[in-house]
């Protein structure tokens, strides 16, 4: 064994115990210092730091074009600017989370080294044919966005504002319209900041990347790069000539805050907190008042119902122990609510999981489409729960020989298939526009794979394991002869109920909703997980009050048709989401576009879908719980 091993080396080197007691403190304390050099040395959010000798070249890479009025982006080379020689070229492999997203990252033709100014460089000569004209006039109208990327950083437009801090946008206009005339910005300012730390590495380091644009019309047949040029209106040569000028400035900001810059909420800032506060004491408060009510109520009705009833109070008796014999009669169309239930739970645990990850830091935006990749990875592996839920659930309705068949096979292709279809359909009409946003056939290929021959088989796993289980005990038998259910005023009516309960979740997730929007849809980063995370806390606990408060209603009404309700309550949080999304692109958006009006309700129709299938499951699985819990606390004649 390795300790006779130790032995035999500490006894034929003569090494005494107090020695080896020394020794083994001293390899201790170098494991530990190796352990944490280990961890100084790994870096997030992001990836390792690039040091840069002077004179080394530093490679601009261009991505795709994006606007934020027609949502649909374009590769940088669809307009005729300057291509490097030899051609533009793939400069890296977009990972799936890029290819869906269309990012198109490809070389320039700019040349940059390290710390090597450059005042006045002509990049290039065109001379543009009429199509090539009217491309850049549709998409200097359409405020498209040049984005570019020099080490990992991508390239913002600084806008100085007085009194105030400076605004900062990602990317650069094309060009401007001015009365009727189309201006091209072709000769932009490259300022790089780079900071040096010659203590601790050799080289410098970039964290900062700024362009400022330009529309200049040259002199004498050279570019004009002065601070105030004759702006270059497309309409008056058919020759244009690109230039820029590279200038560096060392910065105090640290590599690992390079992206705070950013990362910041533009402007909104103190609102955002305002508004986070506000909704977390309304709905904390809100949500003790239902607590309250629910367990002072539920008390005295369970004392109540445990006291032995004489004659006349067994006659008059009401409420929800009434319907103990029918509370957990088998609803229509089982099979579909355990399918519902399955697919809320499997998206739960893929959030859950992603926000881990994010609030870690492994998610950063300095590494693009990770976060759509493992969205998607997490999505496909968390079937084995989506399954076992399912599975779980049917077994309550149907017993041993329930239609196991049939829910995992609906658990396995009804949403995901519902979303894929929506997916494909939007990007049949995005391929038409002959957008970068298309995805390739190769990468729908991909994704069917993960689907069939991950998600599929982990379904079947997961559905496979949860009928092996011993179906959940209920506390009450059911009746074979279902009761008649009273009357039922109509703001108890099962779509009233509905409508009403989803109003708590959206109020819970409205702020943060906003947010997020703006981000995906006017080309912003989000990086504010924190938030977002209790966010997500506030929802759940939402959801699950929401749901049994309105189920506890229900019951005490002698209605017993609970199981619905109990998913649509919190559920329907969903439409709320959906109407507002209506209203933010109303407001907000400028899209016109057929393509895009279609793709915005599209996509905001699948993330609709998946807000009311995670706040349903959560309000129903805590109802179920609740149910079980009242009905087996009351004794049964």
């Amino acid at each position: 064994s390795s300790k006779a091993v130790v032995d035999h080396w500490v006894a034929t080197r003569g090494v005494s115990s107090r020695n080896w007691g020394r020794l083994e403190k001293a390899m201790a304390h170098r494991i530990w210092f190796c352990a944490w050099a280990a961890a100084e040395a790994f870096y997030l959010p992001g990836l390792a730091p690039m040091e840069y000798n002077q004179g080394e070249g530093v490679e601009m890479k261009v991505n795709k074009l994006t606007s934020a009025k027609t949502q649909l982006p374009y590769s940088y080379y669809h307009l005729a600017f300057c291509e490097p020689e030899g051609g533009a070229k793939p400069a890296v492999t977009e990972n799936l989370g890029e290819q869906m997203m269309g990012d198109v990252i490809e070389t320039s033709a700019y040349k940059i080294k390290m710390l090597e100014d450059k005042p006045c460089e002509m990049l290039c000569k065109k001379t543009l044919k009429k199509e090539e004209k009217d491309r850049f006039r549709n998409m200097i109208a359409d405020e498209y966005l040049v984005n570019w990327i020099v080490d990992n950083l991508p390239a913002t437009t600084r806008y100085r504002q007085t009194g105030s801090d400076d605004k900062f946008t990602n990317g650069i206009l094309v060009g401007l319209p001015q009365n009727g005339k189309y201006f091209l910005h072709n000769h932009v300012t490259l300022e790089l900041h780079f900071h040096s730390n010659p203590d601790v590495y050799v080289g410098y380091r970039i964290v900062g990347f700024e362009v400022e644009p330009r529309s200049s019309t040259p002199k004498d047949g050279q570019p004009d790069c002065s601070e105030k040029p004759t702006p270059f209106d497309l309409d008056s040569s058919d020759e244009v000539m690109f230039s820029y000028t590279v200038s560096w400035k060392e910065s105090d900001v640290r590599w690992a805050s390079r992206w705070d810059a950013y990362l910041k909420v533009q402007g909104q800032g103190q609102i955002h907190w305002f508004a986070i506060l506000n909704s977390l004491l309304i709905l904390v408060f809100l949500s003790g008042m239902v607590a309250m009510i629910l367990l002072r109520t539920l008390h005295r009705d369970i004392a109540t119902y445990n006291q032995v009833p004489t004659e006349e109070e067994a006659k008059e008796e009401t409420g929800w122990k009434l319907v103990h014999g029918d509370v957990f009669r088998k609803p229509n169309y089982s099979t579909f609510l355990s399918v519902m239930a399955g697919s809320g739970m499997q998206l739960l645990g893929m959030s859950v999981v992603t926000l881990i990850f994010a609030l870690l830091g492994f998610l950063s935006p300095a590494q693009r489409g990770s976060l759509l990749q493992s969205m998607m990875l997490l999505f496909t592996l968390m079937g084995v729960l989506g399954g076992y839920t399912a599975a779980r659930l049917c077994k309550v309705f149907d017993g041993d020989e329930g239609r196991w068949k049939t829910t995992t096979m609906l658990q396995a292709f009804l949403v995901p298939g519902l979303f894929f279809g929506i997916f494909f359909l939007l990007n049949l009409c995005i391929w038409g526009q002959k957008s970068s946003g298309a995805v390739p056939f190769t990468t729908l290929f991909a994704i069917l794979v993960l689907w069939f021959g991950v998600s599929v088989p982990l379904v079947f796993f997961g559905a496979y394991t949860g009928f092996r289980k011993d179906r959940i005990e209920l506390p009450v038998r059911t009746n074979q002869i279902p009761r008649a259910i009273p009357e039922q005023p109509c703001y108890m009516q099962p779509l009233a109920t509905s409508l009403v309960g989803g109003i708590l979740p959206f109020g819970a997730v409205f702020t943060e909703l906003f947010f997020i929007m703006s981000s995906i849809w006017n080309h912003e980063f989000y990086y504010l997980f924190g938030f977002l995370s209790l966010v997500l806390l506030i929802v759940l606990i939402t959801c699950a009050e929401i749901s049994i408060a309105l189920t506890y209603f229900q019951l005490t009404s002698e209605d017993y048709r609970w199981w619905w309700t109990s998913f649509s309550a919190s559920g329907s949080s969903g439409i709320y989401v959906f109407l507002y999304s209506v209203m933010y692109f109303n407001s907000r958006l400028q899209i016109r576009h057929w393509v895009s009006v279609l793709m915005y309700f599209g996509y905001m129709a699948i993330m609709s879908c998946i807000f009311g299938l995670i706040s349903g499951a959560v309000g129903f699985y805590s109802t179920f719980t609740f149910v079980r819990g009242i009905y087996g606390s009351i004794k049964i004649d």
